[in-house]
């Protein structure tokens, strides 16, 4: 038998073996286990005439409605989840929007970055209480600069990010009363550089967004140091979801930075991180960015805020995109395919 001969043969028995081989694999099931969201372009219905500017900030609250922080007249529109105009407050009130949150009794407490002041409405919009001096910048007790968030604990104490012109937070108590302040300027753990946002977990714990180290702090409410999480993300903004998911919204981790440019302007990307309380990446969704005055819905251009309903939708506020969308969750398949 010649060398070709005794090629094909074994060639043949190969095959055979393989053809074998794959007779005895498992028929076994694989599920889609993948998590996914895609816009909802129709999301918001506006009222004509109701614009928008930058969005800063945005908020879900207990009803399921949606506050739209605008850099315009009305400065706070409200929504509901599937798009609804439901009313808007705030003008005449406000200096430049910065950020807003409701707290557990439903008073709305905004960041005015451009009064130097945070302060506590009522759900119309009327101011109740004032921290910070309106209107007058400094770094004392009495006086913030360019503050950029807030959180209140469910038994009304007030933590305030200082953090454009100041780097450090401020605690206040319920009734408005400065209690202390801890940060300064610096890259060690307690030091920050734009302390860009503030959230808190049901457990009372403090997460800074420490914009221009790329990192996230974590602290106690007596401001002592207990973790960080770095180089993830340069974080902009927080939502802490009722199952203690905390969510960041910003760009993707930069290694330089231009003399005098805050981190991260102009973005690279644009991302969506979902941390456990310890730290652990649940979930990192990268958006397309989108071209300044070409933006098409699913894109983001300087994402600043983000919020989450009780489906696990994403809300999402621009400020070179001067717009608010809406991201659908879409569950992984349920459905077991059969891998053949």
């Amino acid at each position: 038998m010649g060398w070709q001969k005794i090629a094909i043969l074994l060639t043949m028995v190969q095959v055979v073996a393989a053809q074998a081989q794959e007779a005895k694999l498992p028929d076994f099931p694989r599920k889609n286990v993948a998590r996914t969201y895609h816009v909802d372009p129709s999301w918001p219905k506006r009222p004509d005439g109701l614009n928008w500017d930058h969005v800063p900030g945005m908020f879900v609250d207990k009803s399921q409605q949606v506050w739209i922080f605008t850099r315009t007249t009305p400065p706070i529109q409200i929504f509901t989840t599937d798009g609804r105009f439901v009313r808007s407050c705030g003008t005449g009130v406000i200096g430049k929007p910065h950020q807003l949150k409701l707290d557990h009794q439903g008073n709305v407490w905004v960041a005015d970055q451009g009064n130097h002041c945070v302060m506590k409405l009522t759900p119309e919009g009327k101011p109740l209480l004032v921290l910070g001096t309106r209107g007058e910048f400094g770094d004392d007790e009495h006086h913030m600069n360019n503050p950029t968030d807030m959180v209140v604990s469910p038994q009304g104490d007030i933590f305030v990010s200082d953090g454009y012109g100041n780097n450090r937070v401020l605690h206040f108590n319920a009734k408005g009363r400065f209690v202390k302040m801890w940060g300064k300027l610096g890259v060690g753990p307690g030091e920050f550089s734009l302390p860009h946002a503030i959230a808190m977990d049901s457990k009372g714990r403090i997460y800074v967004a420490d914009r221009n180290n790329a990192r996230v702090q974590v602290f106690s409410q007596s401001g002592k140091f207990l973790a960080q999480w770095r180089n993830i993300l340069v974080p902009w903004g927080f939502c802490v979801t009722a199952r203690d998911e905390i969510w960041v919204c910003g760009s993707g981790p930069m290694g330089w930075r231009k003399e005098d440019v805050v981190l991260g302007v102009p973005p690279t990307s644009q991302v969506l991180v979902k941390f456990s309380t310890a730290g652990r990446v649940l979930e990192y969704v990268v958006v397309p960015k989108g071209e300044d005055g070409k933006e098409r819905p699913g894109q983001l251009n300087w994402v600043h805020s983000i919020a989450v309903d009780s489906k696990g939708n994403l809300y999402c506020g621009d400020i070179n995109g001067k717009r608010a969308q809406k991201f659908l969750m879409v569950p992984a398949a349920r459905q077991a395919t059969r891998v053949k």
